[in-house]
């Protein structure tokens, strides 16, 4: 198997330095000006490694519940409404179902900073008429005699759409009243100009519902033009922003992959609870040609749309979970009498103490004990605080068969099969490791998103031993970001492949 043999050399290549600031009031503006440390810290301390945090579920205003309700009342009303459609209660449940899918699918039940119950006319007139066709068709078939006729159809659609209109129009008005009461707190992200032009029409819009705290500055340089606002410029001042003015919105005036750090802030709000938005204050969408996404939302004048994070997918997550632990029980059997061999070996060469325990960081920064043939002559401090490399003088020649054959992971499929660890995830490092690393470079923290793994897309590109931590955490994270069930399958026929020193083709 292509495993982790030994913690990766810190080669500090493309990281950035822990970034300082230093405050300087004015009159009205608060502007910190940011210092970049050009080399880490050479000996960092050994602070415990700090826990990625679980995204938080916020209640929110702007929930779908509230416009779904509408959309179900509308369908009992009609149906109540027209005996001649032959439905009942309990018909019409699955119809108000089936409505709810197809307005998912238009995004009618997206956040909106703006919603128009009119503007959304033409995509409710046409899922209705789906609808209710939809609906004559089924009664067709099941009650040839009782037929829907096109008059009653024709009713219906109506009646349903004005339903829905007056539906969607009333919890429009009641979240616009309940946030004129009770602005959110958001930061606008973005650099120069166009953040202090969103965030100067947040101040004299009250009806978005949104009160601007400060401006995460992104530009090479900090300049928050003619704002009003704190400018914050690093990760740490932003973080302070967060948590002391309870901030539940961010809206961003670029694409958050437009760079590094603009990329950065959305797991920082994510992990916060934040909803995000990305508004359009260079009115790029319209001098390019290119079409804003419908229905349209906007913010003074600025197109607008929601940032949504990728789906949890619980329902894969638990495949995942499934999988690994029937498939990490097969292999103990299967390898039980390999591991016997093995801790025999251990135990004739280097004595007693045949497993090696150590600690290590897995999901959510959650520490555990992870599990190994012990390949190394050294004390539990040691272990903890510094870097194995091949060729290790306390390395015994069993030792170094075992790492150089990973047959000294085989110990994890426990870690499996306990939940600890995953076949197929990054490689979970020491805490004091992992604080190091974290500090230096930008995305490290973000690695533990996802359960930890034995294997990983980082081990079959090469990137396992003394290689570079940032190319590490970078696959990792390219691996969380479009991760599927299919992905891991093919990782765990790319570590196979390689441990029989076969090849297969691609990278």
């Amino acid at each position: 198997m292509t495993m982790d043999s030994a913690p990766a050399r810190h080669t500090g290549q493309g990281g950035t330095g822990p970034v300082g600031a230093s405050a300087s009031a004015g009159n009205s503006t608060a502007i910190r000006r940011s210092v970049t440390a050009i080399h880490p810290p050479r000996r960092p301390r050994a602070d415990p490694a700090r826990p990625a945090l679980r995204p938080r579920q916020v209640r929110r205003r702007g929930g779908p519940a509230p416009l779904l309700a509408a959309d179900a009342l509308a369908v009992v009303l009609t149906a109540a409404a027209l005996p001649g459609l032959g439905l009942t209660a309990e018909a019409a449940a699955p119809v108000a179902v089936l409505l709810a899918a197809l307005h998912a699918q238009a995004g009618l039940y997206r956040p909106r900073l703006a919603p128009s119950a009119l503007l959304e006319l033409p995509a409710l007139a046409g899922r209705s008429a789906v609808l209710w066709c939809g609906t004559a068709a089924v009664v067709a078939a099941v009650r040839p005699g009782q037929a829907l006729g096109w008059s009653v159809l024709l009713t219906a659609v109506c009646l349903q759409v004005v339903l829905a209109c007056a539906g969607r129009g009333f919890v429009n008005a009641t979240r616009r009243r309940a946030a004129l009461r009770g602005p959110s707190s958001v930061l606008v992200v973005g650099p120069g100009e166009g953040a202090s032009a969103v965030a100067a029409a947040l101040l004299g819009r009250r009806e978005y519902g949104l009160r601007p705290v400060g401006i995460a500055d992104t530009g090479p340089a900090a300049d928050g033009g003619n704002s009003q606002l704190p400018v914050l410029t690093t990760h740490e001042d932003i973080r302070r922003a967060v948590i002391q003015n309870a901030v539940r919105e961010a809206v961003f005036t670029r694409p958050p992959e437009a760079d590094e750090r603009t990329a950065s802030l959305v797991r920082l709000f994510h992990d916060h609870g934040c909803r995000l938005w990305l508004a359009d204050p260079a009115g790029t969408a319209k001098t390019t040609g290119m079409r804003v996404a419908q229905p349209a939302d906007q913010l003074w004048g600025y197109a607008v749309q929601p940032l949504l994070p990728r789906s949890s997918r619980p329902l894969e997550r638990g495949a995942k979970r499934a999988i690994d632990g029937a498939l990490a029980a097969l292999a103990l059997i299967a390898a039980a009498p390999v591991m016997g061999l093995c801790a025999l070996a251990v135990r004739l060469s280097d004595g007693p103490g045949v497993i090696f325990r150590q600690e290590r960081v897995g999901l959510y920064g959650r520490p555990f004990t992870l599990l190994k043939f012990r390949t190394l002559r050294a004390d539990a401090h040691e272990s903890a605080t510094r870097w194995t490399v091949a060729g290790d003088h306390r390395m015994s020649p069993v030792g170094s068969f075992l790492r150089k054959s990973s047959l000294d992971e085989l110990p994890q499929l426990w870690n499996v099969v306990c939940g600890d660890m995953s076949l197929v995830g990054p490689r979970p490092e020491r805490p004091f490791f992992v604080a190091k690393f974290a500090a230096v470079h930008p995305g490290y923290e973000a690695r533990h998103r996802m359960p930890v793994g034995i294997t990983g897309l980082a081990q079959i590109n090469g990137l396992r031993g003394d290689t570079s931590i940032e190319d590490r955490a970078r696959f990792d994270n390219h691996y969380i970001d479009t991760w599927s069930l299919w992905q891991d399958l093919w990782i765990l026929a790319r570590t196979a492949a390689s441990f029989f020193r076969f090849r297969l083709g691609g990278s």
